[in-house]
């Protein structure tokens, strides 16, 4: 039989784990340890068989059970990785949310780069989903809008953190104020220390976080008569080498600055580094600026300007409201925390 055959017989009922296995041309037993995860499996054959269930629109028994009211107990996560301060402060909330729920949390984590990761994803198959879970939590770009846009579509909860739901999709958002935060910082460095020539360092590519801080600063700029230096904007990829090699470049070039808005408290443990083995002085020559007050920002030398950004709250809030969507069918749509500049030594202040 045809795959074509195939999908034509299994239009008028529903599909089977048999009909997958026919489809994707392997055992029965093979697809059931790609669905439940429970043995190792070829990348190939993983996808054969995830894109022959998308194909066969299969819902495993798992999640069958869930829909009829049968849950799994779980919620799902993905991340692109879990190491860091960042995301452990993340962690932290969303595990206290998801904890006092009554659930378990599973966690993905990618190994590639975000989007590589998104794309495969639908490609090969969800690891987390309506198959063994109850519901996801989604930072970022970790899933494509496809995808996020097929569970939507087939009722599956999910709640996204630190970015808006696609067009056309009403689904819960957690995100924090970035562009306040962000504008705030900036007026600080000009109107309390005097700098004009304020680099940005950019964060992750089509991050929200990375669009709207960027924004805030550019408000600060216009608001305050600073012209545009497309110079003075570089990389930052939220991460200390990244922002360490974008700063070299600025010196090597012989870009003037006399501040850098690094974008987050990461990339400006690069920063400061590359401005010291250029034997620049911070403050004195460059004050140096980051965002979200991670537990360390406090402790470098010299103590870290930064924004204060509700991590853990976030987090918090995100596991609330996917279990509210889960056991009650509602949730807030829109969940946006509050952001405030923390003033230390690194901008030109007392601490």
């Amino acid at each position: 039989m045809t795959q074509s055959e195939t999908m034509l017989r299994t239009t008028h009922r529903r599909s089977t784990i048999s009909d997958v296995a026919r489809m994707a041309k392997v055992s029965i037993a093979t697809v059931s340890r790609v669905v439940n995860g429970s043995g190792p499996v070829a990348k190939e054959t993983v996808q054969q068989v995830w894109q022959a269930i998308h194909a066969l629109n299969y819902m495993p028994s798992s999640a069958a059970r869930s829909l009829a009211g049968r849950r799994t107990g779980r919620i799902g996560l993905f991340l692109p990785r879990t190491s860091g301060t960042f995301f452990a402060t993340m962690l932290q909330g969303i595990e206290i949310g998801v904890r006092e729920s009554g659930f378990e949390l599973l966690i993905h984590a990618h190994p590639q780069t975000v989007r590589e990761a998104a794309h495969k994803s639908h490609l090969a198959g969800l690891p987390l989903g309506e198959h063994n879970t109850d519901g996801i939590l989604v930072f970022t770009d970790c899933l494509s809008d496809d995808e996020i846009h097929r569970l939507y579509l087939r009722g599956f909860p999910q709640v996204l953190l630190f970015r808006s739901a696609p067009p056309g999709v009403e689904i819960p958002c957690v995100n924090i104020e970035n562009k306040a935060g962000a504008r705030q910082l900036v007026d600080h460095l000009i109107e309390v220390h005097g700098r004009r020539r304020i680099a940005f360092l950019r964060g992750v590519d089509g991050h929200e976080d990375t669009l709207w801080r960027e924004r805030g600063h550019l408000e600060s700029l216009a608001a305050h008569g600073i012209a545009v230096d497309p110079e003075l904007f570089a990389d930052g990829g939220f991460a200390d080498a990244i922002a360490q090699a974008a700063v070299e470049g600025w010196i090597s070039r012989g870009v003037v600055f006399d501040a850098i808005f690094s974008g987050n408290d990461d990339a400006a443990t690069g920063v400061i580094l590359a401005l010291r083995q250029a034997g620049l002085r911070i403050p004195e020559d460059v004050s140096v600026t980051g965002f979200d007050d991670l537990s360390f920002a406090r402790l470098v030398l010299p103590p870290l300007t930064t924004v204060r950004a509700p991590i853990k709250a976030a987090g918090l809030a995100a596991a609330r409201q996917l279990a509210s969507l889960i056991q009650t069918g509602s949730a807030e749509m829109s969940t946006l925390l509050p952001t405030e500049p923390v003033v230390r030594q690194s901008c030109g202040c007392l601490d």
